[in-house]
């Protein structure tokens, strides 16, 4: 069973991890972060991929779920991938509803309730995994963990999931990551530092 550092050592050798102390990158969420995980480049490494899906499945055939959820866009090919090794149905949860057809949230079929795992390809600040979450409650299924490749593993994330009532669990977390970059001679004794004590001062707009 692959380890926390092992997926760290994935995404480093797939260059998924990028590090810019002196200009930090701009989230979504307007979080300004020396690093930045693009976990999509990730999609096209077979060898990586084959090793993450592993992972994910080990994880999953304990929770003994009836479908596997992603959520749009990037949480689509490993739920995909993950279903398929799992020989259990697919549904995918769009970040907004169609405005047009069936004005669907959720594509693809699971009957209420039933319950499915959630797969994201990262959680930050975790709002929009939570968002997701709710969609699929609300169309009466049971989400038993919300998982992810990667977390920043922000403190704040911890209340946000405990206040919707929600697990979740992911593959690496950033110290981990940050840890096995210096001991890989990615990032010296001082950018180490500057990244770690980032993380604990970040505050959610």
């Amino acid at each position: 069973m692959l380890t926390s550092q092992d997926i760290a050592q994935i995404l480093l050798k797939e260059k998924a991890v990028f590090l810019r102390p002196e200009e930090p990158f701009t989230w979504a969420s307007g979080i300004k972060s020396p690093v930045y995980c693009d976990n999509r480049l990730l999609i096209s490494s077979v060898e990586a991929r084959e090793k993450i899906i592993q992972a994910f499945a080990d994880q999953i055939r304990s929770l003994k779920v009836d479908g596997i959820a992603g959520t749009a866009t990037a949480g689509i090919p490993w739920a995909a991938w993950i279903a398929h090794e799992l020989k259990l149905p697919l549904i995918y949860v769009r970040s907004s509803s169609k405005d047009h057809g069936r004005q669907n949230a959720i594509e693809g079929q699971l009957a209420p309730g039933k319950t499915c795992v959630l797969i994201e390809d990262l959680i930050s600040t975790g709002k929009s995994s939570i968002a997701a979450a709710r969609k699929l409650q609300e169309a009466n299924l049971q989400v038993k963990d919300v998982k992810s490749i990667f977390t920043y593993g922000f403190p704040q994330v911890d209340g946000l999931f405990k206040d919707a009532n929600l697990s979740f669990s992911s593959l690496c977390d950033f110290e981990t990551l940050a840890q096995v970059a210096y001991d890989d001679k990615v990032l010296d004794s001082e950018t180490l530092t500057h990244v770690l004590s980032w993380r604990k001062s970040v505050v959610f707009p």
